[in-house]
């Protein structure tokens, strides 16, 4: 059933000769706020069991089944969160803040323990924390596909928004460790809390600054606003969010695995925050690559693209060798570059869509619908990736055989391949599908 006629075809194409100008000025400004962010995303997985098992001596398992049952939690309430956004889509500056406060509460509280009840106040202190997390990013995530622009424009605009907060990844993964080498690990969570509240509030401050300043699209009065599975029965979207999950949960395998591989199959453990840097390092210096290919090839096929580079880096990685440490260094360097494409290009797709489509209404919950399969992925990642080499008699820190080591590069790196081909065949299969010059629904 076709949704606009050619009259609102005209009309799209003079909203987008009407469409604001993107600066480096309203793109730093807008994705400053992608820095804090990051730190209460994977930093808070990666440091938080740490500090409660090292400073109050937590048991790690326990800490690790609170954290599974959070991070279900969390993507479950992802839809929730995005419903209320929309609804209450003439307040999201409030929202903004009100998740933003969350956000800083949880994060202090996190590393500020109450001895009597350390494992109740870590929970509590991560629930607060990632709530907040997810509230900001949902409707920070929307703003950016609301911006008012020429659909050119909008790749710069997630490049800007990923690669601040690759930067922050690395800091908040970084900076802890940094400081606890002069400080020990307490007072060192204690400066990061103390620097972090001034900075997400700064970087609050400058979003909500030019939300008063940037043409932003706003809900059309007379277009219905969808039930959850009108939303999601649209072929288009199907068809999307089906590819982006295959991609997201082919990713999210060799990130569960990662130390592992390092250590037990490379056996290069002392060099993991080397590799890791050089892989997120090159996630940043990719998204202006990533710009100038979707410009000149459009962003499915720059999708496609990085998904070819991505597909070529894991065969490759799956033939490493013990001590084969300048290759995984290049294998980290080229799936960084298509790491970028996967953070600047899927978000740039759907804020195409919502505003091809005109769901304005709709768009905090289609961006939680990217945060849900983005989590879920992860944890599906997490629940199956160990456990299926644990078939096979892997245990971390063991003695390698030649059949495990087969293994854990299967499970690293061939299965990704396979799911990111699947991936890609999709977009070529339904590439013209994709395409969002026409009618959408």
């Amino acid at each position: 059933m076709k949704s606009r006629s050619s009259g609102s075809g005209a009309a799209h194409r003079q909203a987008e000769d009407d469409a604001g100008s993107v600066t480096l000025s309203s793109l730093a400004t807008y994705g400053a706020m992608a820095f804090p962010l990051a730190f209460a995303g994977l930093p808070i997985y990666l440091h938080a069991p740490d500090f409660y098992a090292v400073t109050l001596q937590q048991p790690v398992a326990t800490l690790g089944a609170i954290l599974l049952v959070l991070r279900l939690f969390d993507a479950v309430q992802d839809p929730f969160i995005g419903s209320l956004s929309d609804r209450f889509h003439h307040l999201r500056g409030a929202v903004l803040a009100f998740g933003a406060m969350m956000l800083g509460a949880g994060f202090w509280m996190l590393f500020h323990p109450v001895e009597a009840a350390p494992l109740v106040w870590f929970a509590a202190s991560v629930l607060i924390c990632t709530t907040g997390f997810s509230i900001v990013t949902i409707n920070y995530q929307t703003l950016g596909g609301l911006w008012k622009i020429n659909a050119s424009d909008r790749t710069p605009v997630t490049a800007a928004r990923e690669g601040f907060g690759l930067a922050g990844l690395l800091v908040a993964s970084v900076l802890p460790a940094a400081l606890a080498t002069v400080t020990g690990l307490e007072t060192a969570f204690l400066y990061v809390t103390l620097g972090y509240l001034p900075l997400l509030a700064v970087s609050l401050w400058l979003l909500l600054r030019w939300m008063r300043s940037a043409p932003l699209e706003t809900p059309q009065t007379d277009t219905p606003v969808m039930g959850w599975w009108a939303l999601l029965r649209n072929r288009w979207r199907r068809l999307f969010f089906g590819l982006l999950f295959l991609n997201i949960f082919a990713s999210a395998i060799p990130a569960v695995l990662v130390m592992f591989f390092i250590r037990d199959r490379l056996g290069a453990e002392s060099y993991t925050g080397l590799f890791l840097l050089v892989y997120f390092l090159s996630g940043v210096i990719s998204m202006p690559l990533w710009t100038r290919l979707a410009r000149s090839f459009g962003k499915v096929r720059a999708w496609q693209i990085s998904l070819a580079v991505a597909i070529l880096t894991f065969c490759w990685a799956a033939l490493l060798q013990q001590g084969d440490l300048l290759a995984y260094g290049l294998v980290c360097a080229l799936s960084g570059l298509a790491l970028g494409a996967d953070l600047a290009l899927p978000p740039a797709i759907l804020a195409d869509h919502i505003d091809e489509d005109r769901r304005q209404g709709e768009a905090s919950r289609l961006f939680a619908v990217m945060a849900f399969l983005s989590k879920s992925a992860l944890a599906l990642a997490t629940g199956a990736a160990l456990p299926l080499l644990g078939l096979f008699g892997y245990q971390p820190g063991i003695e390698m055989t030649p059949e495990l080591n087969f293994m854990l590069s299967v499970t690293y790196a061939a299965l990704p391949c396979l799911l990111k081909l699947l991936a890609l065949c999709g977009l070529l299969l339904f590439e013209k599908d994709l395409a969002l010059n026409r009618s959408t629904v």
